[in-house]
Protein backbone atom coordinates (compact mmCIF):
# COMPACT_ATOMS: atom_id res chain seq x y z
CA UNK A 1 0.00 0.00 0.00
CA UNK A 2 0.86 3.46 -0.12
CA UNK A 3 0.04 6.90 0.91
CA UNK A 4 -2.72 5.46 3.09
CA UNK A 5 -5.47 6.64 4.89
CA UNK A 6 -5.08 7.57 8.80
CA UNK A 7 -7.12 4.76 10.70
CA UNK A 8 -8.59 6.05 13.41
CA UNK A 9 -9.10 4.00 16.93
CA UNK A 10 -11.52 1.39 17.43
CA UNK A 11 -14.34 2.31 19.83
CA UNK A 12 -12.85 1.97 23.32
CA UNK A 13 -15.75 -0.75 23.96
CA UNK A 14 -13.51 -3.09 22.05
CA UNK A 15 -10.98 -2.90 24.59
CA UNK A 16 -11.90 -3.70 28.14
CA UNK A 17 -12.07 -6.94 30.10
CA UNK A 18 -14.61 -7.44 32.93
CA UNK A 19 -13.45 -7.99 36.63
CA UNK A 20 -15.74 -8.79 39.61
CA UNK A 21 -17.26 -6.49 42.25
CA UNK A 22 -19.82 -8.63 43.90
CA UNK A 23 -19.60 -12.09 45.42
CA UNK A 24 -20.91 -14.81 43.60
CA UNK A 25 -24.93 -15.86 44.78
CA UNK A 26 -25.49 -19.49 44.70
CA UNK A 27 -26.76 -20.23 40.85
CA UNK A 28 -25.81 -17.38 39.44
CA UNK A 29 -22.39 -15.96 37.37
CA UNK A 30 -20.47 -13.29 38.91
CA UNK A 31 -21.70 -9.98 38.27
CA UNK A 32 -19.06 -7.90 35.74
CA UNK A 33 -18.43 -4.62 35.48
CA UNK A 34 -15.88 -3.50 32.32
CA UNK A 35 -12.55 -1.86 33.03
CA UNK A 36 -10.60 -0.35 29.96
CA UNK A 37 -6.94 -1.88 29.33
CA UNK A 38 -4.56 0.77 28.88
CA UNK A 39 -1.34 0.63 27.07
CA UNK A 40 1.89 0.77 29.19
CA UNK A 41 3.74 3.90 28.81
CA UNK A 42 6.96 2.27 27.15
CA UNK A 43 9.18 5.43 28.06
CA UNK A 44 11.33 4.52 31.37
CA UNK A 45 12.41 7.99 31.57
CA UNK A 46 8.64 9.23 31.80
CA UNK A 47 7.62 12.01 34.65
CA UNK A 48 6.70 8.56 37.18
CA UNK A 49 3.77 11.40 38.21
CA UNK A 50 2.11 10.38 34.30
CA UNK A 51 3.31 6.77 35.17
CA UNK A 52 0.27 6.75 38.01
CA UNK A 53 -1.98 8.46 35.40
CA UNK A 54 -2.09 6.08 32.90
CA UNK A 55 -4.76 7.95 30.94
CA UNK A 56 -2.00 10.29 30.17
CA UNK A 57 -0.41 7.81 28.12
CA UNK A 58 -3.31 7.17 26.18
CA UNK A 59 -4.04 10.89 24.88
CA UNK A 60 0.22 11.33 24.88
CA UNK A 61 -0.48 8.40 22.14
CA UNK A 62 -3.83 9.88 20.26
CA UNK A 63 -1.47 13.30 19.89
CA UNK A 64 1.60 11.37 18.34
CA UNK A 65 -0.96 9.31 16.05
CA UNK A 66 -2.93 12.62 15.51
CA UNK A 67 0.50 14.88 14.57
CA UNK A 68 2.21 11.58 12.65
CA UNK A 69 -0.81 10.83 10.10
CA UNK A 70 -3.51 13.00 10.09
CA UNK A 71 -3.01 15.16 6.61
CA UNK A 72 -4.38 18.30 8.53
CA UNK A 73 -1.98 17.65 11.49
CA UNK A 74 1.03 20.51 12.37
CA UNK A 75 2.45 18.79 14.97
CA UNK A 76 5.64 18.08 13.71
CA UNK A 77 5.43 21.22 11.64
CA UNK A 78 3.37 22.75 8.44
CA UNK A 79 2.24 21.20 5.79
CA UNK A 80 0.13 22.36 2.68
CA UNK A 81 -3.17 20.38 2.37
CA UNK A 82 -5.06 22.79 0.07
CA UNK A 83 -4.70 25.12 -2.48
CA UNK A 84 -5.77 29.21 -2.21
CA UNK A 85 -8.63 28.87 -3.93
CA UNK A 86 -11.92 27.10 -4.18
CA UNK A 87 -11.44 27.07 -8.14
CA UNK A 88 -8.02 25.64 -8.21
CA UNK A 89 -7.30 21.61 -7.78
CA UNK A 90 -4.34 20.44 -7.58
CA UNK A 91 -3.71 16.46 -9.03
CA UNK A 92 -1.01 15.14 -7.60
CA UNK A 93 0.99 11.43 -7.99
CA UNK A 94 2.81 9.43 -5.82
CA UNK A 95 5.38 6.23 -6.48
CA UNK A 96 6.95 7.32 -10.10
CA UNK A 97 7.96 7.79 -12.43
CA UNK A 98 6.83 4.72 -13.93
CA UNK A 99 7.30 3.44 -17.29
CA UNK A 100 4.07 1.23 -17.66
CA UNK A 101 1.62 4.33 -16.54
CA UNK A 102 3.25 7.58 -17.06
CA UNK A 103 3.72 8.21 -19.92
CA UNK A 104 -0.37 7.28 -20.71
CA UNK A 105 -1.00 9.56 -18.00
CA UNK A 106 0.88 12.53 -19.21
CA UNK A 107 -0.89 12.25 -22.66
CA UNK A 108 -4.36 12.15 -20.66
CA UNK A 109 -3.19 14.88 -18.79
CA UNK A 110 -2.47 17.15 -22.04
CA UNK A 111 -5.63 16.23 -23.24
CA UNK A 112 -7.19 18.49 -20.69
CA UNK A 113 -4.16 20.62 -20.27
CA UNK A 114 -4.28 20.06 -16.68
CA UNK A 115 -0.80 20.33 -14.64
CA UNK A 116 0.00 18.06 -11.64
CA UNK A 117 2.71 17.54 -9.45
CA UNK A 118 4.65 14.05 -9.34
CA UNK A 119 6.54 13.00 -6.33
CA UNK A 120 9.43 10.75 -7.53
CA UNK A 121 11.25 7.95 -5.69
CA UNK A 122 14.52 8.44 -6.01
CA UNK A 123 16.06 4.94 -6.63
CA UNK A 124 12.96 5.00 -10.03
CA UNK A 125 14.12 8.67 -11.45
CA UNK A 126 17.92 6.73 -11.35
CA UNK A 127 16.19 3.78 -13.14
CA UNK A 128 13.82 6.16 -15.68
CA UNK A 129 15.64 9.29 -15.69
CA UNK A 130 14.57 10.23 -19.55
CA UNK A 131 10.67 9.66 -18.04
CA UNK A 132 11.25 12.17 -15.10
CA UNK A 133 12.24 14.74 -17.71
CA UNK A 134 9.85 14.56 -19.99
CA UNK A 135 7.45 14.47 -17.04
CA UNK A 136 9.09 18.42 -16.53
CA UNK A 137 9.17 18.93 -19.93
CA UNK A 138 5.17 18.91 -20.05
CA UNK A 139 4.87 21.57 -17.55
CA UNK A 140 4.79 19.02 -14.92
CA UNK A 141 5.96 20.38 -11.43
CA UNK A 142 8.00 16.85 -8.90
CA UNK A 143 8.57 16.43 -5.47
CA UNK A 144 10.55 14.53 -3.16
CA UNK A 145 9.35 10.86 -2.40
CA UNK A 146 12.20 9.74 -0.48
CA UNK A 147 14.49 7.23 -1.81
CA UNK A 148 12.85 4.00 -1.26
CA UNK A 149 9.71 4.92 0.49
CA UNK A 150 10.51 3.78 3.79
CA UNK A 151 8.27 4.40 6.64
CA UNK A 152 9.87 7.51 8.22
CA UNK A 153 7.87 7.17 11.37
CA UNK A 154 10.18 4.66 12.32
CA UNK A 155 13.77 6.32 11.41
CA UNK A 156 15.70 8.67 13.60
CA UNK A 157 17.47 11.69 12.34
CA UNK A 158 20.58 10.11 10.58
CA UNK A 159 17.75 7.48 8.52
CA UNK A 160 15.42 10.48 7.67
CA UNK A 161 18.12 12.55 5.97
CA UNK A 162 19.80 9.64 3.49
CA UNK A 163 16.00 9.39 2.37
CA UNK A 164 15.17 12.59 1.43
CA UNK A 165 18.84 13.52 0.56
CA UNK A 166 19.39 10.35 -1.70
CA UNK A 167 16.01 11.39 -4.11
CA UNK A 168 17.12 15.29 -3.84
CA UNK A 169 20.02 14.03 -5.50
CA UNK A 170 18.64 11.86 -7.60
CA UNK A 171 16.45 15.23 -9.05
CA UNK A 172 18.80 17.58 -8.78
CA UNK A 173 21.53 15.81 -10.95
CA UNK A 174 19.12 14.29 -13.45
CA UNK A 175 16.32 17.25 -14.04
CA UNK A 176 19.03 19.60 -13.19
CA UNK A 177 17.20 21.98 -9.79
CA UNK A 178 16.32 20.28 -7.04
CA UNK A 179 12.64 19.31 -6.14
CA UNK A 180 10.61 22.26 -3.68
CA UNK A 181 7.74 20.05 -3.00
CA UNK A 182 8.13 16.83 -0.40
CA UNK A 183 5.73 14.12 0.42
CA UNK A 184 6.34 11.56 3.24
CA UNK A 185 5.47 7.80 2.38
CA UNK A 186 2.16 7.00 3.67
CA UNK A 187 1.87 10.41 5.02
CA UNK A 188 3.70 9.51 7.93
CA UNK A 189 6.03 11.94 9.93
CA UNK A 190 7.97 12.56 12.96
CA UNK A 191 10.05 15.15 14.32
CA UNK A 192 12.83 15.00 12.31
CA UNK A 193 11.07 14.96 9.08
CA UNK A 194 9.80 18.03 8.05
CA UNK A 195 12.72 20.19 9.04
CA UNK A 196 14.76 17.59 7.03
CA UNK A 197 13.01 18.43 3.81
CA UNK A 198 13.19 22.21 4.92
CA UNK A 199 16.61 22.20 4.62
CA UNK A 200 16.93 20.82 1.43
CA UNK A 201 14.67 23.37 0.65
CA UNK A 202 11.52 21.98 0.36
CA UNK A 203 7.88 22.69 1.66
CA UNK A 204 5.80 19.19 2.35
CA UNK A 205 2.56 18.48 0.94
CA UNK A 206 -0.54 16.65 2.10
CA UNK A 207 -3.72 16.03 0.76
CA UNK A 208 -7.55 16.76 1.20
CA UNK A 209 -8.22 13.72 -0.93
CA UNK A 210 -6.83 10.25 -1.04
CA UNK A 211 -9.14 7.73 -2.75
CA UNK A 212 -7.10 4.76 -1.94
CA UNK A 213 -6.15 3.76 -6.28
CA UNK A 214 -3.31 1.86 -4.82
CA UNK A 215 -6.17 -0.70 -3.86
CA UNK A 216 -7.33 -3.81 -6.14
CA UNK A 217 -10.59 -2.48 -6.87
CA UNK A 218 -12.92 -1.63 -10.08
CA UNK A 219 -12.33 1.86 -11.41
CA UNK A 220 -16.00 2.20 -10.98
CA UNK A 221 -15.42 2.29 -7.27
CA UNK A 222 -12.38 4.14 -7.26
CA UNK A 223 -14.78 7.36 -9.58
CA UNK A 224 -17.45 7.10 -6.87
CA UNK A 225 -14.51 7.46 -3.99
CA UNK A 226 -13.35 10.89 -6.33
CA UNK A 227 -17.12 12.07 -6.15
CA UNK A 228 -16.24 14.43 -3.41
CA UNK A 229 -14.22 16.83 -5.31
CA UNK A 230 -16.94 17.76 -7.95
CA UNK A 231 -19.84 17.77 -4.83
CA UNK A 232 -17.38 20.65 -3.14
CA UNK A 233 -17.26 22.44 -6.66
CA UNK A 234 -20.98 22.22 -7.07
CA UNK A 235 -21.70 23.50 -3.92
CA UNK A 236 -18.89 26.61 -4.75
CA UNK A 237 -20.69 27.03 -7.79
CA UNK A 238 -24.65 27.35 -6.81
CA UNK A 239 -23.09 29.64 -3.58
CA UNK A 240 -22.72 32.41 -6.02
CA UNK A 241 -19.82 33.87 -8.17
CA UNK A 242 -18.56 35.73 -4.83
CA UNK A 243 -18.62 32.46 -2.64
CA UNK A 244 -17.03 30.75 -5.43
CA UNK A 245 -13.79 32.89 -4.65
CA UNK A 246 -13.36 32.16 -1.37
CA UNK A 247 -11.77 29.98 0.61
CA UNK A 248 -9.54 27.04 -0.93
CA UNK A 249 -9.38 24.37 -2.79
CA UNK A 250 -8.30 20.65 -2.97
CA UNK A 251 -5.42 18.26 -2.82
CA UNK A 252 -6.09 15.05 -4.65
CA UNK A 253 -3.22 11.87 -3.80
CA UNK A 254 -3.13 9.72 -6.31
CA UNK A 255 -0.14 7.10 -7.33
CA UNK A 256 1.20 6.55 -10.82
CA UNK A 257 3.24 3.79 -9.63
CA UNK A 258 4.43 1.38 -6.62
CA UNK A 259 6.53 1.47 -4.44
CA UNK A 260 7.99 -2.17 -4.60
CA UNK A 261 8.54 -2.18 -8.22
CA UNK A 262 8.27 -0.78 -11.77
CA UNK A 263 5.80 -0.97 -13.93
CA UNK A 264 2.90 -1.22 -11.98
CA UNK A 265 -0.72 -1.59 -12.98
CA UNK A 266 -2.94 2.24 -12.37
CA UNK A 267 -4.80 1.25 -14.75
CA UNK A 268 -7.76 2.41 -12.72
CA UNK A 269 -6.65 5.16 -12.08
CA UNK A 270 -6.67 6.41 -15.60
CA UNK A 271 -9.80 5.62 -15.66
CA UNK A 272 -11.03 6.84 -13.14
CA UNK A 273 -9.46 10.30 -14.59
CA UNK A 274 -10.40 9.93 -17.69
CA UNK A 275 -13.91 10.05 -16.40
CA UNK A 276 -13.48 13.17 -13.96
CA UNK A 277 -11.26 15.45 -15.54
CA UNK A 278 -13.53 16.85 -18.40
CA UNK A 279 -16.37 17.09 -15.79
CA UNK A 280 -14.07 18.73 -13.16
CA UNK A 281 -13.64 21.04 -16.01
CA UNK A 282 -16.98 21.90 -16.68
CA UNK A 283 -17.20 22.59 -13.18
CA UNK A 284 -14.77 25.36 -13.27
CA UNK A 285 -12.00 23.42 -11.98
CA UNK A 286 -8.78 24.81 -12.88
CA UNK A 287 -5.89 21.94 -12.92
CA UNK A 288 -2.55 23.12 -11.07
CA UNK A 289 0.71 22.65 -10.07
CA UNK A 290 1.68 22.61 -6.20
CA UNK A 291 3.91 25.69 -7.29
CA UNK A 292 0.31 27.55 -8.50
CA UNK A 293 -1.72 25.90 -6.01
CA UNK A 294 -0.03 28.07 -3.23
CA UNK A 295 0.56 31.25 -5.71
CA UNK A 296 -1.74 34.27 -6.02
CA UNK A 297 -5.24 32.95 -5.63
CA UNK A 298 -7.05 33.02 -8.94
CA UNK A 299 -9.83 35.89 -9.57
Amino acid sequence: MSCGDFVTSRNATEFRRPYHTAPQEAGRPPKEKWAPILPACENSRVDPFLISVPAACLVTGGVVAYGAAFPRAQLFGPTIFRTNSPRKLAITFDDGPNPAITPKLLDLLDRYQAKATFFLIGRFVRECPDLAKETVARGHAVGNHTESHRNLFKLGPAQVTVELRLCHNAIANTLGAPAKWFRPPYGFRNPWVIPTAQALGCKTVMWTLIPGDWLERPAEWLIRRMRPIAERAERKATGGQKAGTRGTGDVLCLHDGWHRELNADRTRTLAALEHWLPRWRDLGLQFVTMDEAVSASAA
